[in-house]
């Protein structure tokens, strides 16, 4: 085999191993542990009584801070028996997490990932834009990526 021959079948192995590493539909939530924002270390499958809506953003992000208003007040209205709501940030900073967490009024759990893109979070749910969210039924099925907050809301009230 020539070089570029080895070359274009390690490139296929390699795509091939890193999709099979994300989360698809119909995943069970992953096993993963992150430390929360009141320095807690959290796995995020222990929350598979209800619904699990995961949501990764950062406080440099314009369009995650939005999100955050619309989750916090999302989270006030929806009854917390039915739904878990989590923010996964992928923040390199802790202290600008922590402030953004502050100024947003975010009283739902929070954890970080600090790696950024490259975090074993964001890598394990294929996150390549900010925000993702991740929506798991009460059994810890993925049922829907990006979910419309009408969306949430409409499965959560039925």
């Amino acid at each position: 085999m020539d070089i570029r021959t080895k070359l274009i079948v390690f490139l296929l192995v390699a795509f091939s191993f890193t999709s099979f590493a994300q989360v698809k539909i119909g995943d069970a939530i992953p096993s993963i542990e992150l430390q929360s924002s009141k320095d807690v270390t959290i796995n995020i499958n222990e929350f598979k009584v209800r619904y699990v809506l995961i949501d990764f953003w950062a406080s440099w992000c314009g369009p995650c801070r939005v999100g955050n208003k619309k989750l916090v007040q999302m989270h006030k209205d929806l009854d917390s028996n039915k739904i878990e709501i989590i923010g996964i940030s992928i923040d390199t900073d802790a202290t600008k997490w922590k402030k953004a967490i502050e100024k947003d009024k975010i009283n739902f759990l929070q954890l970080i990932d600090p790696k950024g893109f490259d975090a074993n979070a964001a890598v394990t749910f294929g996150v390549e834009e900010l925000p993702s969210k991740f929506l798991f039924d009460s059994e810890g099925i993925l049922i829907m990526k990006n979910p419309t907050d009408q969306e949430i809301i409409n499965l959560i009230n039925k």
